[in-house]
């Protein structure tokens, strides 16, 4: 065997998430960034069964406002061998899971921890800081008014729609989609708060041909996972849920958002994630009984429903119709309402909807469900995982 092979065994079905944890999500709540990740964390111990003194690996992202230092004395942490931090805001989510099984699998750790906790809906817009110099991509792209995310992915849904057909009815299927699921979930924030087409069609502007419903919600929260060798996930005290195969993408002359230097700016770190994932999975698309796809926004999903291969390319507008992301559908996605409904914290929701639904426990139950793709942020440097039962 080659190395690369022995890695890729090394790791697939390797290491187990055991344990869930989160907070209430909304718009305000008044306990700090901190006091929400440790009790999120110590939620997810609890839902594992393992004691905090255990706990000698973490992982989380650089966008992160609390530290392991900090964390790790106040849930009782133990020596810890092992830390990480994952950057790219939303594309890191994925990644903590993928770093955390890698530190397990080969040994370095025995219980990991992968949070994150954000007050962005009481919170400040990062950037809304005029103070702090542009990173380099920003002085090509704020000086001409694509300020926010918002306007970024504004110019790349344009460009999708133009080249292939997408139409704002296919936006919306996606938001509306997100939106039944949350309806069903009484975690959600939009838990019995419908959406119809006119409440879409005639809500303002955010950033053409982006309006309110195409982005996802400023959310105060926190959420946790717990991670463990698959041989010691037998004993816990919840159903195993293994961790099949990861992957993290970065595609060649990236630029964050808008995708100007390469020669198509719609092939996005999605299909660099993607060959690398399936590449070491013993199963592919047409396996894969449900999907949380990171939804920032709603062109996200159909730019990623390409990029991860359920369908051709300039396809993913037209896979959304006919009710096809619903429950039943041919992908049903973002069980528990994902960042357009459920809340927005930069997408750790979508991995512990994945958890719940291998186990059989989420409010939108897919029957029978066994295999899970989880995705991170498109259109920024991102990453993804296979969940199987």
């Amino acid at each position: 065997m080659t190395a690369w092979e022995v890695a890729v065994t090394a790791l697939k079905d390797a290491t187990a998430i055991v344990g869930i944890g989160q907070t209430a999500f909304a718009k305000r709540l008044p306990e700090s960034e901190k006091t929400l990740a440790c009790r999120a964390i110590v939620a997810a111990l609890d839902d594992a069964g393992i004691a905090a003194s255990e706990v000698d690996a973490f992982a989380s992202y650089t966008m992160e406002e609390t530290d392991e230092v900090e964390i790790a004395k106040s849930i009782g942490a133990g020596d810890v061998t092992f830390f990480s931090k994952v950057g790219y805001g939303g594309g890191g989510s994925c990644a903590t899971i993928a770093h955390l099984a890698a530190a397990v699998a080969t040994g370095q750790a025995g219980v990991g921890v992968a949070w994150r906790s954000r007050k962005r809906g009481s919170g400040p817009r990062p950037w809304k800081n005029t103070a702090v110099q542009l990173p380099t991509p920003g002085q090509w792209t704020r000086p001409y008014g694509l300020l926010r995310p918002a306007d970024e992915i504004g110019m790349l849904a344009r460009r999708y729609m133009h080249e292939y057909g997408a139409t704002r009815d296919h936006l919306f299927n996606v938001a509306l989609a997100c939106r039944n699921r949350a309806n069903q979930n009484p975690a959600a924030m939009m838990y019995e708060r419908p959406l119809t087409r006119d409440m879409y069609m005639t809500s303002r502007w955010i950033s053409e041909p982006l309006c309110l419903f195409d982005n996802c919600l400023e959310t105060d929260g926190a959420l946790a996972c717990v991670i463990v060798s698959a041989e010691r996930a037998r004993d816990c005290r919840r159903k195993p849920v293994y961790v099949h195969s990861v992957a993290q993408g970065l595609p060649a002359q990236h630029h964050g958002m808008v995708n100007y230097w390469n020669d198509d700016p719609l092939s996005g770190p999605a299909w660099t994630a993607a060959r690398q994932l399936w590449k070491q999975a013993d199963f592919g698309p047409d396996d894969v009984h449900v999907a949380q796809i990171y939804d920032a926004f709603t062109p996200l999903i159909p730019l990623s429903l390409e990029g991860y291969g359920f369908c051709g390319r300039g396809e993913g507008a037209a896979f959304t119709e006919g009710g096809a992301l619903e429950s039943g559908g041919r992908l049903p996605i973002n069980t528990g309402g994902g960042g357009l409904s459920e809340g927005y914290v930069h997408g750790f929701n979508l991995i512990t909807e994945g958890v719940k639904q291998l186990r059989g426990d989420s409010t939108a139950q897919v029957p029978d469900a066994a295999t899970c793709l989880v995705t991170a942020g498109e259109g920024v440097p991102t990453s993804a995982v296979l969940l199987r039962s």
